[in-house]
C-alpha cells in the first residue's frame, strides 16, 4: 500500500562512491516508480502549482498522462511551454516554486513533480534515439532574429521563435554551447549529454549556433543589426564574478567559483584525457552558501581534497541552496563552517594560499534582504587551514555588451534595464532576459524571460 503522504524517494548513488566520481547522483524513477508518484497528484481545478511554474508547464495535464502509461505524450505536453525538460527537472528549485504550491504538500510532501518531468523527458528521448529521427519542418518567414547567449534564457528564446517561423542564430562567446548549464553546473548535477542533446533538439528545429562569437568584441550589437536582423535578444546572463575585497584574494589557491567550475566543468579538469590545470588541493574553503558554493565544494571533495569547508556568514537556515543539494553536500563529507566568515586569506613567501582568517558571527537585526544581518563576534577570530579558497559570493552582469552599445541602459548593478512588465531595453528592437537582466537567480527564471521576450519580438516583428 502506497502512503500517498510521501513522495516515492528518488534512488541515488552511494555517498561514498559518488564522492570520487562526476557519475550523475540522482539515478531518475522506474517506470513503475513514476506510476507510483503520479498516482499522487489530487488534480486540483484551481492548479496551483502551474501559478508557481515560471514558464507555465501544464503540471496536472503532463503527470496524469504518466499515470497511464503515456509518456511520450506526456513529454510532449511538458514541451509545449518548457524548451529543456530534462534540464529543469534537475536543476530547478521545485520546492520554491512549482512544488513548493502543491496542495498535497499541505498533509505531506508536495508531489515531486521535478523528477516526474525529467522522467517523462528522459523516457521521450531514449525512445527518441531508438527510433528513426523525425524531422521537424516550421514554416519560415523571412524575418531572422539573433539571440547573444546560449544559456537557459537564449536557448528558451531561440527554441520558442523557431516555431513561430524566425530564422535564429544564437551567438555564443565560448566554444561549446549551453552557456551556465555547461560551464555551471557539476556533471554530477546535470550530465553534459542531456544538455546537448536539448540544444540539438533547437538545432533540428533550425536554430544556428555560432560558438567563438563575443557579442561586443567580435561583433558589436549594431553590427547584427547591419548583418540584416530585425531583433536582438541578449540573454549573456551574469558571468563576472564578485569578490569580497579582502586582503590575500590574489594569493595563489584562492579561486573565483565561476573559474573553478569553468574549469572542472567546460574545460573538464577531472578527466585525466584533458591537460586543463587545476589546483589539487588537500584542504578547500568555499566561501557561500548558494548551489554554486555547494557545487564547488563538491567538486573540490572529488577531485580528491581530504578536507572541504563550506564557509558561511549565516545559519543553515538562512542558507540559499536547495535542501537537496546541502543534504548531498553532508553526506559526500564536506564540513560546514556556519556563523563564520573570512578577514583575510593568509599566504605563505611564494604567494601561495596556506590559510583562512576567519572570525565568527552572530545574526543580528533583519537587513534589506529579510534575513537576519551577520555581526561579528569580537575576539573570535580563528585561522583554517586551506590551500585553496573558493569565492561563491555571487556574479554580475559582464559589461562589455552595454560598455560597446550605445542607448542601452543599466541599473547600479550593471544589469540591463528594460521596460516594467515587458523584455524590451531601451534600445529599440533590443530585448533582454535571465541573469543579464535580474542577476543571478534560477535556470527556470531565465528560461521564462527568453519565452517571453519570444513573444515579444514575435508581436513586434509583425507589426514592423
Amino acid at each position: 500500500m502506497i502512503d500517498k503522504t510521501k513522495k516515492v524517494p528518488m534512488p541515488l548513488l552511494d555517498p561514498k562512491e559518488r564522492a570520487a566520481s562526476f557519475e550523475e547522483v540522482s539515478l531518475g524513477y522506474t517506470e513503475e516508480e513514476a506510476i507510483a508518484e503520479a498516482s499522487r497528484c489530487l488534480h486540483c481545478k484551481h492548479r496551483p502549482c502551474v501559478n508557481g511554474c515560471p514558464v507555465s508547464v501544464q503540471i496536472p495535464e503532463f503527470i496524469k498522462l504518466i499515470s497511464e502509461g503515456k509518456y511520450i505524450e506526456s513529454a510532449e505536453k511538458i514541451k509545449e511551454t518548457n524548451a529543456l525538460p530534462s534540464v529543469c527537472g534537475r536543476v530547478c528549485p521545485q520546492e520554491t516554486q512549482c512544488e513548493g504550491k502543491c496542495v498535497r504538500g499541505i498533509k505531506g510532501e508536495s508531489v515531486a513533480i521535478g523528477r516526474l518531468e525529467r522522467f517523462a523527458a528522459d523516457y521521450a528521448a531514449k525512445a527518441k534515439e531508438n527510433a528513426e529521427k523525425e524531422k521537424k519542418i516550421v514554416s519560415k518567414n523571412a524575418k531572422r532574429v539573433a539571440v547573444v547567449g546560449s544559456g537557459p534564457a537564449g536557448l528558451s528564446c531561440a527554441g520558442e521563435l523557431a516555431k513561430r517561423g524566425y530564422s535564429v542564430t544564437i551567438f555564443e562567446a565560448f566554444h561549446k554551447a549551453g552557456g551556465v548549464l555547461v560551464y555551471g553546473i557539476p556533471e554530477f548535477r546535470l550530465p553534459k549529454d542531456i544538455v546537448q542533446r536539448e540544444i540539438d533538439e533547437l538545432k533540428e528545429l533550425g536554430v544556428e549556433i555560432r560558438t567563438n562569437a563575443v557579442v561586443g568584441r567580435t561583433f558589436l550589437v549594431d553590427d547584427l543589426f547591419e548583418m540584416g536582423y530585425s531583433a536582438i535578444f541578449i540573454g549573456s546572463g551574469a558571468g563576472l564574478p564578485n569578490f569580497m575585497g579582502i586582503d590575500g584574494e590574489d594569493l595563489v589557491g584562492v579561486y573565483s567559483a565561476n573559474e573553478f567550475l569553468t574549469r572542472v566543468n567546460l574545460m573538464k579538469a577531472y578527466d585525466e584525457n584533458y591537460v586543463t590545470p587545476i589546483r589539487r588541493s588537500k584542504a578547500v574553503a568555499v566561501i557561500g552558501g548558494g548551489n554554486v558554493a555547494m557545487d564547488a565544494a563538491r567538486c573540490a571533495k572529488r577531485l580528491g581534497a581530504e578536507n572541504v569547508y563550506i564557509v558561511y556568514r549565516r545559519s543553515e537556515e538562512e542558507m540559499p541552496a536547495r535542501r537537496e543539494e546541502i543534504e548531498h553536500a553532508k553526506e559526500e563529507g564536506i564540513t560546514f563552517k556556519l556563523l563564520c566568515n573570512p578577514k583575510r586569506f593568509i599566504g605563505d613567501e611564494k604567494g601561495s594560499l596556506v590559510g583562512a582568517e576567519c572570525v565568527e558571527m552572530e545574526l543580528g537585526e533583519p537587513d534589506a534582504s529579510g534575513r537576519r544581518r551577520p555581526v561579528e563576534k569580537a575576539g573570535s577570530e580563528f585561522t583554517l587551514d586551506v590551500d585553496t579558497a573558493i569565492i561563491a559570493v555571487g556574479t554580475t552582469p559582464n559589461p562589455l555588451i552595454r560598455s560597446t552599445t550605445e542607448g542601452l541602459d543599466t541599473n547600479k548593478y550593471g544589469c540591463l534595464v528594460v521596460r516594467e512588465g515587458s523584455t524590451q531595453t531601451t534600445r529599440d528592437m533590443v530585448f533582454a532576459g535571465g541573469d543579464v537582466v535580474t542577476g543571478a537567480a534560477t535556470v527556470i527564471l531565465a528560461m521564462g524571460a527568453g519565452r517571453d521576450a519570444a513573444a515579444e519580438i514575435d508581436e513586434a516583428l509583425k507589426k514592423s
